[in-house]
């Protein structure tokens, strides 16, 4: 469950985008959808959120939104890179005018040298904008992790619905 002011968060970032007329898309591994459910919480999301896709195999990263497998093979799943291309990916195949992804290592497992359980990688990719991209090491458990991801998915759509054009 999403605490109250991550929802409230959601609510006004959807807001935010009806006035200045943009539409969005999701691409989420680690989240598992979580960012899309927030967006859904709030009534009328649909004339702003197009699409979700959650990709939490490598293959469906691929498969679903276009991401270089060679580009996995080299940075691992967890990588600004891989953010990058799932961004891109959402936003191309949805038609979106603004794009967020979420890809890392909520825990228990999963953590190897150079990628601790925490570490996450956003995206979000604009129409007719620079990709931005953000690193950051949640503290807690899987869902502390989780949590933390969505309420920094959305302040990054914020930042980037303020600055679209």
């Amino acid at each position: 469950m999403l605490p109250p002011e991550t929802l409230a968060r959601a609510a006004a970032l959807l807001a935010l985008l009806q006035r200045r007329g943009l539409t969005l898309a999701t691409a989420e591994s680690c989240t598992g959808g979580l960012v899309a459910a927030a967006l859904t919480s709030v009534p009328g999301s649909s004339a702003t959120l197009l699409a979700g896709f959650v990709t939490y195999s490598n293959q469906a990263k691929s498969a679903m939104l276009g991401v270089d497998p060679g580009v996995i093979a080299a940075e691992g799943a967890v990588s600004e890179a891989v953010a990058r291309a799932m961004a891109e990916g959402a936003r191309a195949r949805s038609g979106a005018d603004l794009a967020v992804s979420v890809t890392g290592i909520a825990g228990p497992g999963g953590a190897t040298p150079g990628k601790p359980v925490g570490l996450v990688h956003l995206a979000v990719a604009a129409r007719g904008g620079a990709t931005v991209a953000e690193r950051h090491v949640f503290a807690g458990d899987r869902a502390a992790v989780r949590a933390a991801s969505v309420a920094a998915a959305l302040a990054l759509l914020e930042r980037a619905a303020e600055d679209a054009r």
